[in-house]
């Protein structure tokens, strides 16, 4: 199987990689990804759009685990963007937004780690597949990763409705 990227293939992970980033950007600087501010707008879009192209990409032919992942994204993000004015979520809706627009960052980067790893370096990839145990040691490292940076949210969450927002 050929280990390079279609023209499409590099469109798509542009628009992934933009996507990442502003997540990234705005989980440094605000602690969380939230809609209404420039950057969460920024990543809703080009996560919706990396999503979208992720269904002109394929690998194998038909759809795989990662196109899945575009789903639950798709489903997701709406509902987490919304929490807020959805009578559902109730006083837990700020946990809701906060954690779930978290985790669509997570679902994003799952395929990267997988792509990464099996296309890089090009002359001698790290991993020959997504069983290869590289790919899953760097999968549960992003998991951990983000277990972190959730519990944080939800600390700094419940300190905010206490009064009390800890120190940075």
């Amino acid at each position: 199987m050929p280990n390079h990227l279609s023209t499409f293939g590099i469109i798509h992970t542009a628009i992934s990689l933009v996507g990442v980033a502003v997540g990234f950007i705005a989980l440094f600087q605000d602690g969380k990804i939230a809609p209404k501010t420039k950057n969460g707008r920024l990543y809703g879009i080009f996560t919706v759009l990396a999503c979208l192209t992720s269904f002109l990409v394929m690998k194998t032919g038909h759809l795989s685990s990662a196109h899945n992942l575009s789903f639950l994204i798709l489903i997701l993000l709406p509902v987490v963007y919304y929490a807020p004015s959805l009578r559902v979520f109730g006083s837990k809706a700020d946990y809701v937004q906060t954690l779930g627009m978290t985790a669509t960052l997570f679902f994003s980067l799952v395929p990267a780690v997988v792509e990464t790893l099996t296309r890089l370096p090009v002359e001698q990839p790290l991993a020959d597949g997504p069983d290869s145990p590289v790919v899953k040691t760097g999968l549960l490292i992003l998991l951990v990763l983000f277990i972190i940076i959730m519990i944080y949210q939800a600390i700094k969450l419940k300190s905010r409705r206490k009064g009390f927002t800890p120190a940075m």
